[in-house]
């Protein structure tokens, strides 16, 4: 979907000030009756001000995303309204970054406007803030949960983190390599590889919840290059070599808290190698689990496309458009930012693996750089490759480290 004129209203709050936090932002078309996109989430302790500039951060994001060019920004914070249009000074250090991150997204569109609305002119997005400080409560009960002494090894099944379910198959994600960053070696302390400070030129601040983002080994759909979604192929003798290979990595690396995987089966061996060697718990998250291709399943990029050949021609550009009795890749991210949010919850400040498969993978590296969705058809992963993003608590992501398969 791409649109030329947005209309965003975003709002933030905090129930204590500071206190549980959280945002909403609604992207609407130019009609300002057609909801085009909505982004809630519970940002922990924070003020409103922090709280509502994360809201308009999501709602500039969601719009750049839907290919806007021209955004009118309504929202009932004065403070936000007057130092975004320039009329006031940013002061608090807290805020600083956050209104660089807001009018960095700024320049990016063509036209830009703010204008401050009544409280009861934002009423959908205070709801959507609202739902997302409610949800500040199971996030907190989740996080005492998980928090108790489980014994190496065990398996605890984490089902439900957002329901909703792109390919096994890198044509679909272009063939684009990129380079690998170095970042990350398996010479750094332990304190080094979970840093407090933000890398470049973020501005994040706090301690960052570190995935280690590794794709599966190899299974007989891999060789074909077919699209494998729902499927569940078993590993290869190639596959559980890859997995052993990449275990024996990750744990020179060390100081990781845990291991999380989809539940289909090439997922869960290579995440079992992982479990295994670095002697930590190994939990299934339902969340990660690849795209539902549906009527696609199985075959390769030429049969779809030979099959549907208009459909397959529309989906690989329009993020919103499903595969035949399948999903939609949209529909897949917004599943991956409720397990980004549930892991950064889960794990503050810790190193996380994530087995999972290619799209859920890139749909965290999207989410951390921050762009839009033609990052799933430029990016190439390979089989069993690592990437690592970083995500902070204040909101802040950076990418560590694309594709790196040195260990195999």
């Amino acid at each position: 979907m791409s649109v030329h004129e947005v209309i965003v209203e975003a709002d933030g709050g905090s129930r204590g000030n500071p206190g549980p936090a959280g945002y909403g932002a609604v992207v609407f078309a130019a009609d300002h009756v057609r909801v085009l996109a909505e982004r809630k989430e519970y940002v922990g302790v924070a003020t409103n001000n922090v709280a509502e500039y994360r809201g308009l951060i999501a709602g500039l994001a969601a719009a750049a995303e839907l290919g806007a060019r021209v955004v009118a920004v309504r929202m009932d914070s004065k403070l936000v309204v007057e130092q975004m249009a320039g009329r006031w000074k940013v002061k608090h250090p807290s805020m600083i970054p956050l209104a660089e991150q807001a009018r960095a997204l700024v320049a990016g569109f063509d036209q830009v406007s703010f204008t401050w609305i009544p409280r009861a002119e934002n009423s959908h997005a205070d709801r959507l803030a609202n739902e997302a400080m409610d949800d500040g409560a199971v996030v907190g009960t989740v996080r005492e949960a998980v928090s108790a002494r489980h014994t190496p090894g065990d398996q605890v099944a984490v089902t439900g983190v957002r329901a909703s379910e792109p390919a096994d198959t890198d044509r679909v994600a272009g063939g684009v390599e990129p380079a690998a960053d170095p970042a990350l070696d398996g010479e750094t302390t332990a304190a080094q590889r979970v840093s407090t400070n933000a890398p470049g030129w973020t501005g994040a601040l706090g301690r960052p919840t570190r995935l280690l983002l590794l794709r599966h080994g190899q299974t007989e759909l891999s060789i074909e290059r077919r699209y494998s979604g729902r499927g569940n192929p078993p590993l290869t003798d190639l596959g559980r070599q890859q997995a052993e290979r990449a275990a024996k990595m990750l744990a020179a690396k060390g100081d990781i808290a845990a291991v999380v995987t989809s539940p289909l089966q090439r997922a869960r061996a290579t995440a079992e190698a992982a479990a295994g060697v670095l002697d930590v718990p190994l939990r299934v998250l339902d969340g990660l689990i690849e795209t539902d291709f549906g009527d696609w399943e199985g075959l390769t990029f030429t049969e779809a496309a030979q099959r549907d050949p208009q459909l397959h021609t529309d989906w690989l550009g329009d993020p919103s458009l499903p595969a035949p009795g399948g999903e939609s890749f949209d529909q897949v991210r917004e599943r991956i930012e409720g397990v980004r949010r549930d892991l950064v919850a889960l794990y503050p400040g810790q190193n996380v693996v994530v087995v999972s498969h290619v799209t859920p993978i890139k749909t965290l590296l999207q989410l951390a750089l921050g762009v839009g969705p033609s990052l799933l058809y430029r990016l190439h992963l390979d089989l069993a490759s690592l990437c690592i993003a970083e995500f902070y608590p204040d909101g802040g992501a950076s990418v560590r480290l694309v594709n790196d398969v040195s260990y195999l």
